[in-house]
């Protein structure tokens, strides 16, 4: 059980920074072992992680200096609970693209992947980089389970989840913010409107707030998300 953290906010003020740190914050109870983001910074995706929980995460004292040179901050987060290593540690980057990943995508050993997955070069044993080179996770790893958030270079983010795990967005006037559960915004003082992510759907948010969505084919071996995720 880990927890993810999106937000596009155009323009942000104090009280928007102050309220990204509250999320970062409450978001702590689901991974204490690391916390990392992402942010697109002239134009260019910046990763920060630190083996540390949030509230010690030096790096969200910067965040009024990570704006974008279109004055929108776009950023992704994690926080992770690890059950081996503080290895590997997300987000998980390349020039176009970073993902934070919520769950499992395969319990194969990672010597094992490049047999099952020929066609990606992992450069971690942390699984949830299958995510990061798949262009399509939830039609290509059907067994997993998936809560995802993506930041690209070209200012849009993706979000998206499965049944196995939950994922909630809060739409506000001059943004949006993508929490693990409705609590986690709720507790964070986020105002606007919680909905949570159509399971099976890519959500496609850019620049201008406008919302793009792809339902992809039911999976019927998906199972809908464990309640007690939805607790913390």
């Amino acid at each position: 059980m880990c927890s993810i953290i999106g937000a596009i906010i155009r323009n942000p003020t104090s009280d928007h920074f102050a309220m990204i740190r509250r999320v970062f914050h409450e978001s702590k109870i689901r991974g204490m072992h690391a916390t990392g983001m992402s942010i697109l910074f002239q134009n260019k995706i910046m990763t920060f992680k630190e083996p540390v929980p949030a509230d010690r995460f030096v790096h969200l004292d910067s965040l009024e200096e990570m704006v974008n040179d279109d004055g929108t901050l776009y950023l992704i987060g994690h926080c992770r609970y690890s059950t081996s290593d503080l290895e590997y540690n997300q987000p998980l980057a390349n020039t176009e693209c970073s993902i934070v990943h919520n769950g499992v995508v395969t319990q194969e050993l990672p010597e094992n992947w490049k047999t099952m997955f020929p066609e990606y070069v992992c450069e971690t044993k942390n699984d949830s980089e299958l995510i990061l080179h798949s262009p399509s996770p939830l039609e290509e790893f059907p067994d997993a389970s998936i809560a995802a958030c993506e930041l690209w270079a070209d200012r849009k983010l993706i979000t998206y989840r499965n049944g196995k795990r939950p994922l909630y967005l809060t739409s506000m006037l001059d943004g949006c913010i993508i929490t693990s559960t409705s609590n986690i915004a709720k507790r964070a003082g986020v105002e606007g409107v919680t909905m949570e992510v159509p399971m099976n759907t890519y959500m496609t948010i850019d620049s201008s707030l406008t919302f793009d969505m792809q339902i992809v084919k039911t999976n019927k071996r998906d199972l809908q998300r464990v309640e007690h995720e939805l607790s913390v």
